[in-house]
């Protein structure tokens, strides 16, 4: 395993390492992890960032401690998946399309609802702006004027903002780091580079026109494609 840079904040690389070698499959599950002192050892620094590392790989989930046992690997059930380093490095390490289907189970059970009550804002400009811009920067991105992921992201956790529920507002982290994977996976399956401009604008008139169950069902429409290519192309690879 590399050694660190000196130039980056240790406390934070050495828990990214760490993590993502977890992740990868590095330290079996589990099995006996490293003590504060050997990792101490193996990366020449002090006890007390290695100290703060191992916290905050048990806060997400990846490692525990037990008595007379030590510090343990965890199984992937009990990782934090919300927790936005856990899911990219899960998504780095092994994208599979299960874990994309999943993703996108949990966005149907969250953004048709986040959308329609952004209809039901849809009088409060501050919030629905935003969504116009990304929606605008879509445009120019068919136009390869600005990028199509970064815009298409925008938009999506635009509506979570415009919610206004604090719940959906907090996850816009957590669906930002999948989306980077989940929209560059299913454009990929749909072979097209472009996420459908016309789709979202669907989204977003019905967001502006105050029709929730309007803006509700245009991104489920969205969604359900995307989870039935997913699906499809888990079966295909079964057969």
């Amino acid at each position: 395993m590399n050694m660190l840079d000196a130039g980056r904040n240790l406390t934070y690389q050495l828990t990214h390492q760490l993590g993502a070698a977890i992740i990868q499959g590095h330290y079996a599950v589990d099995k006996t992890f490293p003590t504060e002192a050997e990792l101490s050892q193996q990366f020449n620094i002090s006890r007390s960032v290695t100290r703060e590392a191992v916290k905050m790989l048990t806060a997400k989930g990846l490692i525990a401690s037990r008595p007379r046992q030590g510090i343990r690997v965890m199984p992937s059930t009990h990782w934090n998946m919300f927790d936005p380093d856990v899911l990219a490095w899960t998504l780095n390490s092994r994208p599979s399309l299960e874990l994309l289907k999943e993703f996108t189970q949990l966005r149907l059970a969250i953004e048709p609802e986040a959308a329609a009550l952004a209809a039901e804002n849809y009088q409060e400009e501050a919030r629905i702006k935003p969504i116009g811009v990304a929606l605008a920067r879509m445009k120019s991105a068919d136009e390869g004027k600005d990028d199509p992921l970064e815009a298409d992201i925008d938009f999506h956790c635009s509506i979570l903002a415009a919610s206004n529920n604090r719940f959906f507002f907090q996850l816009r982290d957590f669906i930002q780091v999948a989306l980077r994977v989940s929209i560059a996976s299913t454009n990929q399956l749909k072979g097209v580079l472009n996420a459908n401009y016309d789709d979202h604008k669907k989204i977003y008139d019905a967001i502006c026109a105050g029709k929730p169950d309007a803006a509700n069902a245009a991104v489920r429409s969205l969604l359900l494609e995307a989870q039935q290519l997913i699906n499809n192309s888990i079966s295909s690879r079964k057969s």
